[in-house]
């Protein structure tokens, strides 16, 4: 396609003493506000008009002087818009952003990484991302490469030959380009790989040199549309002819819906197979929203882990359908144990081999597989009901289990403080009449109190497992759904909230609406329990399961430090006034504000219950 001149509005000649900069020439129409001094002079200017160009809204960042001219590109020369800057107080915040971001979006936002110290701090979150099978395109920088210009201390401290080899093992691409038309290529291919399925992190390193290199030759802008990801691929005919045959024979068929997309049209893809089938569905609360939880073919709510009702649907099932399910091999030794033969016909439909790495054991135990598919679950499924129905000419398809009956969830206790089944209960009476996302629930969630009937209705668990991710997730989920007519709760324990909650200042400072929920359980509850088994297994005194667990003596006021960072809220402690709270925290996010709900639970209350479990998160 032939160059065409940049607009006056795109490129300024110097002033007078100025030097003389090099234009820029673009392969599309677009006319994308500048302001009225912008032209393209620098590297890092560059490097902006591509995340522009690339779609991007947001940029989530601590400042830092390795990206000094990246930062003043994003300012003076886009303005400040597309992408805004979301300013974070710690760079695993502004990843964790992002995860919860592409959570609801399943699209990429971008974030920008000080030197080797801010990678290093973001190492966290990259791999939260990244067992996710989420995108994020993340901008770092080093150097400056040429020692001969380095500043004395500093620079070089802030300086590494390879920075990307901190996060290699779970990222599935990075660069460090040494030019400026080469990191202009760098950030189309980042945001493509990124964005294709199987989804993952990528990164690019940018030398503080080129970033404020002045351009002196042309740089071309390629049109992006000829750049995109495209769609996953589709399974083989012959074998989506072979999991029709075994399905539509099976006379007791279940289907595992994993990980899949947060489109509607294949929310309701799904909800067509399983019926045209008559199998049993089952969900996992480490995955988002997958099916409705309340549909007759959904036999047992959702859970982080097995139990007795679903080891029984699986040991009865003859063929299982599992759409890209998380930990498969797992879940059949926690149903029948290591030795106990699987019975059932596999289809294992997934691409995540593709991101397997001889690093992280994210991929899991390697599961035993009779029809093994190598697509994406959505399209696997779309290609599959038809295939199901011809098989079936016309019949109606049996009664292959009981529909799932309705239970009592129960009510939440009238006096005294919470147990968490409580907070469950309230939580889920306030989001049945209202559109809801709950952005994380806190691990351990009576997960037999949600009802979830739409794709975002929830948007999934951190995946990495570590502390302090719920914060930052919770408000790129709510960034993301920002004047969509969804209001978005985020519950979090208060382990999760206290390594983390200075991400809600960011909240504040942007104006993100949200509600958060703490599970204030005043102590590291998950090890607690853990303390309860090593105590049973060796015979020693299991009252003192709370030593060193507890995060209490002296209390630590959960809502004066949301205040503090310019977020409204309140601590509570019965049932009651958990409610009334809710009422008060959807007024202030109708007003554009974030509130903080510190909502005290009896951890004891809980065990004397015996509603705990030994994987409860903080």
């Amino acid at each position: 396609m032939a160059k065409t001149p940049a607009k006056p509005s795109r490129t300024n000649k110097p002033g007078k003493g100025e030097p003389k900069l090099a234009t820029a020439t673009f392969d599309d129409k677009d006319n994308l506000p500048r302001p009225s001094n912008a032209r393209l002079g620098w590297g890092s200017d560059a490097v902006a008009e591509m995340l522009r160009r690339l779609d991007m809204r947001y940029i989530a960042l601590v400042p830092g002087s390795s990206y000094r001219g990246l930062h003043d590109s994003l300012v003076n020369y886009l303005g400040n818009k597309d992408p805004k800057m979301l300013v974070c107080l710690h760079e695993e915040h502004a990843v964790s952003i992002a995860h919860g971001y592409a959570k609801a979006t399943e699209k990429p936002m971008a974030v920008a990484v000080h030197s080797g110290v801010g990678l290093m701090h973001a190492t966290m979150a990259i791999y939260n991302m990244w067992c996710a099978r989420l995108p994020v395109v993340i901008l770092g920088a080093t150097g400056p490469g040429d020692a001969d210009i380095r500043r004395p201390w500093i620079d070089w401290i802030h300086t590494a030959k390879d920075q990307g080899a901190l996060i290699r093992n779970y990222s599935k691409w990075d660069d460090e380009p040494r030019s400026v038309v080469a990191a202009v290529e760098s950030m189309l291919r980042a945001h493509q790989i990124a964005s294709t399925y199987p989804y993952g992190p990528t990164y690019v390193c940018l030398d503080v040199a080129l970033q404020e290199e002045e351009i002196k030759k042309e740089i071309h802008f390629a049109d992006v549309a000829r750049f995109q990801p495209g769609l996953p691929p589709s399974p083989a005919p012959e074998a989506v002819a072979e999991a029709a045959k075994l399905l539509v024979n099976a006379k007791k068929p279940v289907i595992l819906m994993g990980r899949v997309s947060r489109d509607m049209d294949d929310w309701n893809a799904r909800i067509e197979l399983a019926e045209a089938l008559g199998a049993a569905v089952l969900t996992d609360m480490k995955t988002a929203a997958a099916f409705p939880t309340r549909h007759p073919l959904h036999l047992v709510e959702p859970r982080f882990r097995p139990s007795g009702d679903v080891a029984a649907i699986l040991k009865e099932a003859d063929v299982v359908l599992a759409l890209d399910w998380i930990d498969l091999k797992g879940q059949y030794i926690q149903t029948l144990g290591k030795d106990d033969p699987i019975k059932a016909k596999i289809i294992n439909v997934s691409m995540d081999r593709y991101l397997h790495n001889g690093w992280s054991m994210d991929y899991y135990g390697l599961p035993a597989v009779d029809l093994p598919i190598v697509s994406s679950p959505d399209a696997l499924v779309k290609e599959l009901t038809p295939a199901v129905r011809h098989l079936r000419g016309g019949r109606p398809t049996p009664a292959k289990w009981p529909a799932r009956k309705a239970k009592a969830v129960g009510e939440p206790g009238a006096k005294g403080m919470m147990v968490l089944r409580d907070l469950a209960l309230v939580i889920a009476a306030f989001v049945e009449t209202r559109t809801v996302t709950i952005a994380n629930y806190s691990l351990g969630w009576p997960s037999d109190t949600v009802n979830f009937k739409h794709p975002l209705d929830y948007v999934g668990f951190d995946s990495g497992g570590g502390v302090g991710a719920g914060p930052g997730n919770g408000i790129g989920t709510a960034l993301a759904l920002k004047d969509s007519g969804r209001m978005t709760i985020s519950v979090v324990g208060d382990g999760d909230y206290m390594m983390a909650c200075n991400a809600y200042w960011t909240a504040a400072h942007m104006e993100i609406p949200m509600i958060v929920v703490v599970a204030n359980n005043r102590s590291y509850y998950n090890d607690v329990a853990h303390q309860e088994r090593m105590a049973i297994v060796r015979d020693r005194p299991v009252e003192n399961k709370f030593i060193g667990q507890e995060m209490d003596n002296p209390p630590i006021d959960l809502v004066a430090i949301a205040k503090a960072q310019g977020l409204d809220g309140e601590q509570v402690e019965t049932s009651g006034d958990f409610a009334a709270a809710l009422l008060r925290a959807e007024a202030a996010f109708n007003k554009g504000r974030a509130y903080v709900i510190d909502a005290r639970v009896d951890v004891k209350g809980d065990y004397a219950r015996g509603e705990h479990t030994a994987g409860r998160k903080n």
